[in-house]
């Protein structure tokens, strides 16, 4: 197989409604053989022709985790020298990006690992209750532990590669985001239409949402980056998907140098002027207001990449593009 194109979720079904972040890819790409997957979250999906796996791990990083290894480990498949696209949609850091920009991540930090003091009983100088395990506060200026699980570094030339290739791709917009973007007054990257950039993502199992916990993911990942990361977006699975990847290519199963993270912004990490953390938040659990311009932005950046692996085979097969 050449191409591992991971997605999380689909809304409903894997065709014919509306598009969660699989469903583009099995239409579009014809992947119509299904092969069945019962020791994973959802069945996978084939082109023999093109060589292009698709995969819903589930949400959460248990899930992707479980799901990555399982297919890691799947003796019916050759995953040796396959290429891997995570594509999935996120939150977005307006200090950074607008919703429908689409995010290259060179490093995924975890925000799960850490010690935590509800803010309401935290000491009156600490900025934050979260901190990083074995640390004594959010502001210890002890260098990182980067040997459990808590940054990951992708192949730094594969993704400026991939960003090159389609920082120029042409991003969809409507009124309805354009709308949305215009509240944010005071951010102006939030204002711009969707574009292409590289960012990195903060990965933690709590859907979070506010400006002091935006500041937390850019502190944490501006710390365990040794301040090279610069936190864009939020996302809940690819610290589960990373580390299953490390693993395997450990034993030969998988290259992790041949991994691509993308994702695409679906909704703002943090309200606009004049609006609370809970109710934005509320009102966003009811429907993305950028879901359906992330899940074109997303099929629409990962294809061009994908066409580009698979057209150049011949090279691309033996070694990773710089």
């Amino acid at each position: 197989m050449r191409m591992v194109v991971v997605t999380m979720f689909e809304i409903g079904k894997d065709e014919g409604d509306t598009a969660g972040e699989f469903q583009l890819w099995k239409t579009r790409r014809n992947l119509h053989q299904r092969i069945p997957f019962p020791h994973g979250f959802h069945d996978l999906y084939y082109n023999p022709d093109t060589q292009i796996l698709g995969v819903v791990t589930g949400v959460g990083s248990v899930r992707s985790a479980a799901a990555i290894t399982a297919l890691g480990l799947d003796t019916r498949l050759d995953l040796s020298r396959a290429y891997w696209l995570v594509a999935g949609i996120a939150g977005i850091d307006p200090e950074d990006a607008s919703i429908g920009s689409a995010a290259w991540a060179r490093y995924v930090v975890d925000g799960d690992l850490a010690h935590e003091i509800d803010a309401r009983e935290i000491p009156k100088d600490w900025k934050s209750g979260y901190f990083p395990l074995d640390r004594k506060g959010p502001d210890d200026p002890a260098p990182p532990r980067t040997d459990g699980g808590e940054v990951f570094a992708l192949n730094p030339d594969l993704t400026e590669w991939a960003y090159r290739l389609t920082r120029d791709v042409a991003l969809p917009d409507d009124p309805g985001i354009a709308r949305e973007r215009a509240r944010y007054t005071d951010h102006p990257n939030a204002r711009k239409p969707p574009f292409v950039l590289i960012g990195d993502q903060f990965s933690a199992m709590t859907f979070w949402h506010g400006s002091l916990l935006n500041r937390w993911a850019n502190d944490h990942t501006r710390y365990f980056t040794g301040a090279k990361g610069q936190f864009v977006t939020s996302a809940m699975e690819e610290t589960g998907t990373l580390q299953a990847i490390e693993y395997l290519s450990r034993i030969g199963r998988v290259d992790k140098d041949r991994v691509l993270v993308l994702r695409t912004g679906s909704n703002y990490t943090l309200p606009p002027p004049g609006v609370t953390a809970a109710d934005y938040l509320l009102r966003e659990n009811e429907g993305y207001a950028g879901l359906n311009a992330s899940v074109e932005s997303l099929y629409r950046v990962g294809d061009k990449v994908v066409t580009e692996l698979l057209a150049h085979w011949d090279r691309y097969g033996k070694t990773p593009p710089k």
